[in-house]
């Protein structure tokens, strides 16, 4: 596969469902893009309030956006919005659309990362608010370049259309891959390490070295060249 052409970016928004969404290959490419000096911000349309079994919601939203907070760190990432929209009932409606849309159009950015729509992924049944997050992301990146789409955001909000170059999603259908050999992948090791509580509550969680370093070395191996030991896979689309 070829490698994505990351040269040109200046400001990438990383819009998932729950904290630690990102922390899954994602945020290793985010690791490169910062110390490229592009500017990176999250959105995140849950608090991740109804993901720990044993942890009532309102103290697990809390804590999940602290982790969440210290990962971004570890990444170089400083903007970090969190919607509280329902966690596990997340829907793709008008409402996250403009959610969403408004974000685009306050960032600006040259590239939009993406969770995968799909029901079936390669590591098994996608989640529901994945799936959902996903497909909303998509719609509302054409809604933000649209003056006719969600007028009352720029009526009301100031917030001019915005048209976003690329979307990525990382995805086994993926077309392209991103060098995250060396400092990127152990930064983003860090960073899925920082949800120490969350993956405690999970139990058997794979340990976050073993995890990443296995998934990373297999898509390296789609790519021809030799120091590129470890790759995140993306599906590239041009909007």
């Amino acid at each position: 596969m070829p490698f994505f052409d990351d040269s040109q970016l200046t400001r990438v928004l990383c819009v998932v469902a729950h904290p630690d969404d990102m922390e899954y290959g994602g945020s290793a490419a985010v690791a490169r893009w910062t110390a490229m000096g592009v500017k990176v911000s999250y959105l995140l349309l849950t608090a991740g309030e109804a993901g720990m079994r044993s942890v009532e919601p309102e103290r697990a939203a809390q804590l999940r956006i602290d982790e969440q907070r210290n990962a971004c760190r570890e990444v170089g990432v400083e903007g970090l919005t969190v919607l509280n929209l329902p966690d596990g009932m997340l829907q793709g409606d008008l409402d996250t659309r403009r959610q969403i849309a408004r974000q685009i159009r306050k960032l600006q950015p040259d590239l939009v990362f993406a969770q995968p729509w799909d029901l079936y992924v390669e590591w098994g049944l996608n989640h529901a608010d994945h799936r959902a997050a996903g497909i909303a992301t998509v719609d509302a990146i054409r809604d933000a370049d649209n003056p006719w789409v969600f007028r009352d955001l720029l009526e009301d909000e100031g917030l001019e259309p915005w048209g976003v170059r690329w979307l990525l999603v990382a995805s086994a259908d993926a077309d392209h891959v991103i060098d995250i050999s060396g400092e990127p992948l152990e930064r983003a090791i860090r960073s899925l390490q920082a949800h120490q509580a969350y993956l405690e509550e999970l139990g058997d969680h794979p340990d976050p070295r073993e995890l990443l370093e296995g998934m990373t070395t297999g898509a390296a191996q789609h790519s021809d060249e030799p120091s590129v030991t470890h790759a995140l896979a993306v599906a590239a689309f041009r909007m």
